[in-house]
């Protein structure tokens, strides 16, 4: 019986029996024609490609239509359709089959009725002939049809092109994977933070050397922070004698007494010099602008002064070697554009660009630059190569003298070459490097120092592609949260005035923080790196990993075959009397919303104490600390954590000798699943220090589904750079083990990292493929095309890490009691979706012993287990500090040498 139309209530005529569309636009490759094997081989049958044009495609809306496969290939079986993948919600993907056994395979006029023989093209007739669809009229008052859900990433068979420019753009971000996280602070202040009490967060500040003078709204405060973190001065309109002081600049102007007397522009568009050492005003220029001074530009003997109106205003001294001062100076005007968002001043031209809207796709936003120190000289207006938010800072790094880089909303930089024949600039290079806005930006030696939304700086080496994030540390933030950055700039003063090379931040937190503009504490870290051997003691230590996707199947249930019975065995026994073992099982339970449900009404308790587990994971715990008794008798272990979460379980066991030698044992649970909100995906980490060598070990279950690649990375991301994993190392003993300036909260804090369990990254060839290329023992050739394998050498945050050889099949998936792949309507292709990854600070450190699979069938998945030589560290801490000492004397001579080229580069630039 006909369905009855939802549009007219009357029985809807049948849809035509029509074969599923092959337009490229909507799927890969043809359907798939897979011959039953029965020995003898069949004439090859020809790939069919007709007009696209001629097929509807799936974005004209036939993809929810059930299409029989019979139609159009007589011989053929029935469809199989894919539906969801059974360990994840949202995790299928939609294929199209026809399965033709031997002796039903004729040339391709049998296979496609009207084409003309074997190997031909011809659009067939017995698609050609199809009626069209049928036509449905809503009529007044008729109910509208549901709105279909999109496509989800498993059910397209390819990537958009935007889709794929999105992978592609975040694969060419900066790599991020081995930054610092130490806080460069400047340790020749007597106080390194000032507090500057504002309500609008609009405090402007100069600098020079350990002087800082602050305006915030109608009053001046200056700073010695070699004598206070409080103010030594303050000024208000009744100190320089005018109704009211709305202070919208400052700059320190160039006189022979460098960082002593102060220029203050305000939004009445009047000038004052103030001499910060007795506090006196030297002179006002009142009205001098007709608008608010939004900038005070220090260039060479001159100060340049700009408002809101367009007005620019060159001061000069009164006399040839003397002294510029505001009361004597002499003034020559110039206009650019009114409403300058950006005015910056590089290699004597001043850069400016507005704050204007600019039409999606179109090249954007347009930089205009002015030659205001010449009078009559032209403007020149240049664009990016693509578009790109607006303009928010820029800077020139002294290593690249001759380029220009621009900071923009959305996380762009610029690159502008300023070494061009006619001398107009022009956009080299875009580059994305944040997901959040760039908010300031400051050449400093060979790096570029960032400032954004989340409260950060970051650091970056500009020499590769993709950039290296050298360091990243909080800069700014309260208890709450973490605060927008409102500028970055370098001191150039501080070079001759406290012998160091100061940056300073002023965030929306009211703090100004300086902070060390070589980096000084991050090369000596290096160099003691370098020197470790001659201060440390080393053994070596085995560690096991066992993984295993149960499939939620019982410890009862390893019974029957040899290979069942044995697997822990088996396993236990793959590495000699290891020191380690780390067991990490996925879907313990199943991933169902009872068991979601069940985690979530869990009670905090006592964490690692394996009295907490559910019932599920308690068993499956006990039977491990059983099996490690019977496997390794002449050796004792004690179970240090396990720990839980959801389907996955984790069980870290150390030999009872290497306890005295273990300490600040730690564990954590990231949850991934639905947007981070409940625990079917994500991971169970624990950290533990063995004599002065910090080891985390990560057991994941990443989001599952052939095309999910990207998300299965935004997990793996997230598990890795999760801030608050475990409690905080402080003391000395501790943070040696540590690296990157890390205090131990994260994963990438510690010394060496492992990462194993059900990862789900796939394999990217047709399923039949894939099987035969087992059958004949040619896997290997498998790899080139697997996800993980590919995201390792692009992924910025999978790259630091390592895989030993896969000499072992696919792991996934089976028919369970079964040594068959995948054979039910799904028929998913099998992959290594189980793994053991690691990264360390030393490559050598670390020496894989095997990495192999077992082959119990009580799952879908096969066990795996990797084995590890692993050095690790005693620190002689008497014989450290000498070789520290040492490095510190070889940082004076090499900072010294870098203040010589700091301070040459910003005379050349004439802020000097």
């Amino acid at each position: 019986m006909s369905p009855v139309s939802p549009f007219t209530g009357t029985p809807a005529p049948p849809l035509p029996l029509r074969r599923p569309p092959l337009d490229s636009s909507t799927s890969s490759s043809p359907p798939r024609v897979i011959r039953k094997a029965s020995g003898h081989t069949p004439p090859p049958v020809h790939a069919y490609s007709p007009p696209p044009s001629r097929i509807p495609s799936l974005r004209q809306g036939y993809h929810s239509r059930a299409i029989s496969t019979s139609a159009s290939f007589p011989h053929a079986a029935p469809q199989r359709q894919s539906t969801l993948d059974s360990d994840d919600v949202d995790a299928g993907t939609q294929t199209t089959e026809a399965v033709i056994t031997d002796g039903e395979i004729g040339d391709a006029a049998s296979v496609f009725p009207g084409s003309t023989g074997p190997g031909s093209r011809k659009y067939g007739s017995a698609i050609s002939k199809l009626p069209p669809p049928p036509t449905r009229i809503i009529a007044p008052g008729d109910m509208l049809p549901a709105v279909r859900p999109p496509l989800s990433d498993d059910e397209s068979d390819e990537y958009t092109e935007e889709e794929d420019a999105k992978v592609k753009l975040a694969n060419a971000m900066p790599d991020t994977s081995r930054s610092s996280r130490r806080r460069p602070v400047l340790k020749c202040h007597k106080y390194d933070t000032i507090q500057v009490q504002t309500q609008t967060h609009s405090a402007i500040i100069c600098a020079a050397g350990h002087v800082y003078v602050a305006a915030t709204g109608h009053h001046v405060k200056v700073y010695d922070l070699s004598l206070s973190e409080s103010p030594i001065l303050s000024l208000d309109h009744k100190d320089v004698g005018l109704k009211e002081l709305k202070v919208t600049s400052l700059e320190f102007c160039p006189t022979q007494d460098k960082g002593r007397y102060v220029w203050i522009g305000t939004k009445d568009g009047h000038m004052h010099e103030l001499d910060v050492t007795t506090g006196k005003l030297m002179g006002s220029r009142l009205s001098i602008h007709l608008n608010a001074i939004t900038r005070i530009l220090r260039h060479g003997d001159e100060m340049i002064s700009l408002d809101d109106g367009g007005k620019v205003t060159i001061w000069m001294s009164a006399a040839a070697g003397e002294d510029l001062h505001l009361a004597s100076a002499q003034v020559r005007n110039s206009r650019i554009s009114d409403r300058q968002a950006f005015v910056e001043m590089f290699a004597g031209k001043l850069w400016t660009s507005a704050r204007e809207a600019t039409a999606h796709g179109a090249r954007g936003p347009a930089v205009r630059i002015y030659d205001v120190l010449t009078p009559g000289s032209a403007t020149r207006s240049v664009l990016p190569t693509e578009h790109v938010g607006t303009i928010t800072s820029g800077t020139i790094l002294p290593s690249h003298p001759n380029h220009v880089y621009l900071g923009h909303e959305g996380g762009f930089v610029t690159i502008w070459s300023t070494a061009t024949d006619d001398g107009v600039p022009v956009c080299e290079e875009v580059m994305r490097i944040s997901n959040s806005d760039v908010l300031c930006l400051e050449g400093i030696n060979d790096r570029l120092w960032v400032g954004g939304r989340n409260g950060t700086i970051a650091v970056y080496s500009v020499e590769s592609r993709p950039w290296i994030m050298t360091n990243n540390w909080i800069a700014h933030s309260n208890s709450q949260s973490v605060l927008p950055l409102q500028k970055i700039a370098v001191d150039p003063y501080s070079i001759d005035k406290i012998g160091r090379l100061c940056v300073y931040s002023v965030g929306r937190d009211d703090h100004v923080k300086c902070w060390d503009g070589l980096l000084g504490a991050d090369w000596q870290d290096t160099e003691l790196f370098k020197l470790e051997k001659s201060f440390s003691q080393f053994r070596n230590i085995n560690i096991l990993f066992v993984s295993w996707n149960i499939g939620a199947t019982k410890p009862e249930q390893l019974s029957g075959s040899k290979e069942n019975i044995s697997i822990l065995y088996d396993a236990l026994k793959s590495v000699e009397s290891p020191d380690i073992i780390v067991f990490g099982f996925q879907e313990v339970v199943p991933l169902d919303k009872a068991n979601v449900a069940k985690f979530l009404k869990k009670k905090k308790g006592l964490e690692g104490a394996s009295t907490t587990l559910h019932a599920e994971h308690r068993r499956w715990a006990d039977k491990l600390v059983g099996a490690v008794a019977f496997a390794l008798p002449d050796e004792r272990y004690k179970l240090l954590y396990a720990k839980e979460l959801v389907g996955l379980l984790s069980c870290v066991m150390v030999k009872t000798k290497e306890l005295a030698a273990t300490r600040d044992c730690a564990a954590h649970t990231i949850s991934r699943g639905v947007g981070g909100r409940f625990g079917n995906k994500g991971a169970v980490a624990v950290r533990l220090l063995i004599d002065d060598t910090s080891l985390c070990f990560l057991n994941c279950h990443l989001a599952a589904g052939h095309r999910r690649v990207r998300d299965r990375n935004a997990d793996a991301a997230a598990i890795i750079e999760h801030e608050r994993l475990f409690p905080v190392l402080e003391t000395l003993d501790e943070t040696l083990a540590l690296v990157g300036g890390g205090d131990g909260t994260m994963a990438l804090d510690h010394e060496i990292v492992f990462m194993s369990g059900d990862l789900n990254y796939r394999i990217d060839q047709r399923r039949d493929a894939v099987v035969s290329s087992v059958q004949q023992n040619t896997f290997q050739n498998l790899l080139i095309h697997d996800q993980l394998t590919k995201e390792m050498k692009t992924n910025i945050r999978l790259r630091s890490f390592m895989e030993g050889p896969i000499t072992f099949p696919p792991t996934y998936k089976y028919d369970l009691h079964s040594t068959e792949y995948d054979t039910s309507e799904k028929r998913r292709i099998p992959a290594w979706c189980d793994r053991v990854l690691w990264r360390a600070r030393d490559a050598t450190r670390v020496e894989q012993l095997h990495y192999q699979r077992y082959e119990p069938d009580i799952s879908d998945h096969r066990p795996i287990s990797a084995g590890f030589r692993v050095l690790v560290k005693s620190i002689q801490h008497d014989a450290r500090e000498k070789m520290k000492e040492d490095v510190e004397a070889q940082w004076s001579v090499r900072e010294m040498q870098l203040l010589v080229n700091a301070r040459a580069f910003y005379t050349a630039q004439l802020v000097l």
